[in-house]
């Protein structure tokens, strides 16, 4: 918004610190008021020893998807680059995406609580066509290629964690989250690190690149299902 009113990138990182600070305040109060987390659990995990083939099967799932995730660092630097968005309008763009990623996140989590992970392969599988949209469209197509990656982004936030939470016993859940985090971000530093090399070779390359990892990324979804 602020951009968009011709504000300095100053300002607008300055508001940030509004929500960062509210969030921080969340946290104090929750903690106080739920010392206890686990006490908010209705049912029980699975009892397995260690982590389960399931488990190890997602978390490779998990890295495919994030490997292929285009970052919007390398979006919104494509936009500049090729005038495809004018400069204000990006921030505006991603704004739209985030937006409709924070509501799909709320969607999907419910539509996961009655279906399972059909809904989270569906929502992999649409989001995953957002590559060509974003860096070969223009205007309109652009930013459906931003609702898909918005919505991408909501599937991530929302179901990855609620597929493996099941699957984690109470003594290693915080590890295993951990874990699973861990590999994500390194498959996602390694994919943006690999795109932004192919981008200055061919955005062709690119797209395909990250279109064939996301789709990848389904299988071990199915495996790891078959195998729970």
């Amino acid at each position: 918004m602020v951009l968009f009113q011709h504000g300095s990138y100053r300002t607008g990182f300055a508001l940030l610190l509004v929500s960062a600070l509210l969030t921080i305040a969340i946290v104090f109060v929750a903690s106080n008021l739920f010392p206890n987390p686990r006490e908010l659990e209705a049912g029980h995990s699975l009892e397995t020893k260690g982590f389960s083939r399931s488990n190890w099967l997602y978390l490779v799932a998990g890295a495919f998807a994030a490997a292929g995730f285009a970052d919007f660092s390398l979006i919104a630097y494509h936009f500049q680059r090729s005038g495809s968005v004018a400069g204000p309008v990006i921030p505006t763009y991603y704004a739209v995406a985030m937006a409709l990623g924070g509501a799909s996140a709320l969607v999907f989590g419910k539509w996961f609580d009655k279906a399972g992970l059909f809904i989270l392969i569906a929502a992999f599988f649409v989001s995953a066509f957002f590559a060509p949209l974003v860096f070969f469209g223009q205007s309109w197509i652009v930013l459906c290629g931003m609702i898909l990656w918005g919505i991408g982004m909501g599937a991530q936030n929302s179901l990855l964690k609620s597929v493996i939470a099941p699957l984690l016993r109470r003594d290693v859940r915080a590890t295993g989250f951990g874990l699973f985090d861990t590999g994500f971000g390194v498959a996602w530093f390694l994919g943006s690190w690999v795109m932004g090399i192919l981008y200055e070779k061919s955005i062709l390359i690119l797209v395909i690149f990250s279109v064939i990892l996301q789709l990848l990324s389904l299988l071990p979804f199915v495996f790891a299902k078959r195998s729970e």
